[in-house]
């Protein structure tokens, strides 16, 4: 882009002329083809649908086309989500890069749609496979830079600008670098990706797990053709990810799918031994209950079983002239105290009649006149 066109993208986005990019210097001698390719790359990422309201006019060949493109899955973020000629410096600072740095061609910020953070480098089939190695060799160098955050405390330089996944469970891996390669140069990709792997496996390599591979402080590389990427978008199995043999679609070359599996695994067992576990706390506290319930005495009067308040008294000792029968209910208790004491009543009344009867006796004996 010219200057003019940077501080119209400026505008129209919303963003800092600094994140527009830079001017395409060289142009008119070599055809933009580079820049050409990063903004074909980039539709074909976003995969733009175009309005068909606007084509009313237009012959049918360009509806059918536009209406294909309109059923075609969506693409990957917005135009905002795409950034280019992105300094990423091994030294110096962000606003002055310095030497051993690289420049990604395109930086995607997609979190929304699954892809947190994505570099993306376009050949046009003109450099070597040692090239492009020196060029993720520089990825490496800038993944691996730490500096001061606000906070005080170091951590990578890339982290203070964009978001991504952080380490998970022992695994920090770096984020990923997507090559698209346009062939129009002379060499064949398919002869170029298989040396770049060699070149860069201890960049990307991951080290065997349980069932998986480790990517920590890995880089994930994949490589796809701007044609297949044209054709297919990100959501079509066109991606080879570096150590793997087959072609996925990108979000899936991305992951680590059999790490995600694996742990799915773990935690699921985790959740069955979880229920496990409280399933013999909940048998062994029913036992417990019904051991309980076994041992709880009943009223030996009316049979009922005690209540807990009822237990629990019957184990303490009574108050003081407090009478009480631990072996009955408090309903039967009552009946037997109070039966007790209507007997203790009628006792002390016998025994008073008794004694007035005695004293009338003795009162009439010893009346005056009487003969002893």
């Amino acid at each position: 882009m010219t200057t003019k066109g940077l501080e119209a993208a400026s505008y129209e986005l919303g963003r800092p002329l600094t994140e527009m990019g830079s001017t395409a210097r060289g142009a008119g001698s070599s055809g933009a083809t580079h820049p050409m390719a990063v903004n074909e790359t980039v539709i074909a990422m976003l995969r733009p649908k175009p309005d068909l309201r606007l084509l009313t006019r237009e012959p049918a060949e360009a509806k059918a086309a536009a209406q294909a493109a309109v059923n075609a899955p969506a693409g990957i973020g917005t135009i905002a989500s795409y950034a280019t000629e992105v300094p990423l410096p091994a030294t110096g600072t962000w606003g002055a890069p310095g030497k051993g740095g690289v420049q990604a061609d395109i930086v995607l910020t997609a979190p929304q749609d699954g892809i947190p953070l994505l570099f993306i480098e376009v050949d046009n089939c003109h450099e070597t496979a040692e090239e492009i190695a020196a060029k993720l060799l520089k990825y490496s160098r800038f993944f691996k830079r730490q500096i001061k955050d606000t906070d005080g405390k170091d951590k990578p330089m890339w982290r203070t600008r964009w978001m991504a996944r952080v380490a998970e469970r022992g695994e920090a891996p770096h984020p990923p670098v997507l090559i698209v390669f346009n062939h129009i140069g002379a060499r064949d990709p398919n002869r170029t990706v298989p040396r770049l792997q060699e070149l860069t496996r201890p960049l990307w390599a991951g080290e065997p797990a349980d069932g998986f591979s480790s990517y920590d402080r890995k880089i994930p590389i994949i490589a796809t053709g701007l044609r297949n990427l044209r054709e297919h978008g990100p959501n079509g199995p066109v991606f080879l990810r570096f150590g793997r043999t087959h072609m996925q679609p990108l979000r899936d070359a991305i992951g680590n799918p059999r790490r995600d599996a694996a742990l799915a695994r773990r935690a699921e067992r985790a959740r069955a031994q979880q229920a496990e576990y409280k399933e013999q706390l909940r048998r062994a506290a029913e036992q417990k209950r019904a051991e309980r319930e076994a041992a709880r005495p009943a009223c030996a009067g009316c049979g009922t079983k005690f209540d807990n308040d009822r237990w629990q008294t019957t184990r303490l000792s009574p108050a003081p002239g407090y009478r009480w029968d631990p072996t009955l209910c408090e309903p039967c208790e009552a009946k037997t105290v109070a039966a007790a004491d209507q007997a203790e009543r009628d006792r002390l009344e016998a025994e008073a009649a008794a004694t007035a009867e005695k004293a009338r006796g003795w009162r009439s004996r010893f009346r005056p006149g009487q003969a002893p």
